[in-house]
């Protein structure tokens, strides 16, 4: 008999990172479920994924498509947080405890956990916790705060390291940025890197492409800079906006990239996953922490700002050479955790 699973997630935002999150999720899913997905963009999600859907932002509607689902599955990223806000963790708390009231297993696969930074937030995650079926994590530091509040559970990586990899088609190819507006970069403090981006683009004669990775959210970053008058002029001659509407066209760019220079965690790994020469600006320790997995040049903005040079002999050592093959197979393969975890649901 057929089981429909409710798949739960940040999905149909126009965010790639989530958009990759999910086709990771339905490639590890047992064909013997019916996936039945959260979205906010119904009809993109349908029509990209093959799926039925649900409205994501209507809990009524998400409450009712629990009760015809036999189990309960959060996709990824990092739901049980609270610097969303402490409503977005009580909404997603309800739910695992509708789930539960209903005999229907709950699963949290690659899930990310915090930040909790409400001791509220704490003790209703410490209470939410021993309601749970099988639980895998994205990484240790989801897996040290879950022990702290009472669950032992495995951790692997990111699960959008299980999508296909690709050849590497680049050297010599274009500077591909996947930046987003981040308080951590206001006025001035843009300088270091848009001059250090500009004198590597001019010195190795490469086209800059800025590649949206949220596209609400990152779409204007390009225009905003240059209409703030912050985009030096050699960059601005060389650069141009390249919009990415699928995970598998952000991968076909980075793959003929000379280098990716990503802030985005998901763009860093699919860069990766095209086998791209990649550097990481780090807004969240998650992308710091990956950039250390696979060896490539990292910067923390949360550091003080950056002499240009060093920027530049970052990006410039980086330059058309891809991180070391093995540690993106062993980020590949971490991710079979999360395909075990699914497996539960068969049980």
């Amino acid at each position: 008999m057929t089981q429909t699973v409710l798949l739960c997630g940040y999905y149909g935002e126009h965010n790639l990172g989530d958009d990759a999150l999910l086709a990771a999720l339905l490639r590890q899913l047992p064909s013997s479920l019916t996936p039945l997905v959260t979205a906010y963009d119904r009809v993109e999600v349908e029509e990209r994924h093959g799926v039925a859907t649900v409205q994501r932002r209507s809990p009524k509607a998400v409450l009712a498509a629990l009760g015809r689902s036999d189990a309960l599955v959060f996709g990824g990223g990092s739901l049980l947080q609270d610097a969303t806000s402490f409503q977005s963790l009580l909404y997603y708390g309800a739910l695992i405890a509708a789930a539960r009231l209903q005999g229907k297993p709950v699963v949290l696969w690659a899930q990310g956990l915090g930040p909790l930074r409400r001791r509220r937030s704490r003790l209703l995650v410490r209470s939410l916790l021993p309601l749970l079926t099988a639980v895998s994590w994205r990484d240790a530091d989801s897996a040290a705060l879950g022990q702290r509040l009472g669950l032992v559970a495995d951790h692997g990586v990111d699960a959008v390291w299980s999508l296909p990899r690709e050849q590497w088609l680049g050297r010599g190819g274009p500077l591909v940025v996947a930046w987003r507006p981040t308080d951590q970069l206001q006025g001035d403090l843009w300088q270091p890197y848009l001059k250090a981006l500009e004198t590597l683009a001019q010195t190795l004669d490469r086209e800059v492409l800025w590649v949206p990775f949220h596209l609400d959210q990152d779409r204007n970053l390009l225009a905003d800079l240059i209409a703030e008058g912050s985009l030096p002029e050699g960059l601005a001659q060389r650069s141009r906006q390249v919009d990415a509407l699928t995970p598998r066209e952000a991968m076909a760019l980075f793959r003929s990239a000379g280098l990716v220079i990503a802030m985005r965690l998901h763009a860093l790994i699919l860069a990766a996953l095209s086998g791209a020469p990649v550097a990481a600006l780090s807004y969240d320790p998650k992308v710091q922490a990956c950039a250390a997995q696979i060896a490539c040049p990292c910067f923390d903005l949360a550091s003080p700002s950056p002499a240009e040079g060093i920027l530049l002999q970052q990006w410039s050592e980086a330059i058309d050479q891809p991180p070391p093959a093995d540690r993106i197979a062993a980020m590949v393969e971490a991710t079979q955790l999360h395909q075990r975890l699914l497996e539960t649901l068969l049980r």
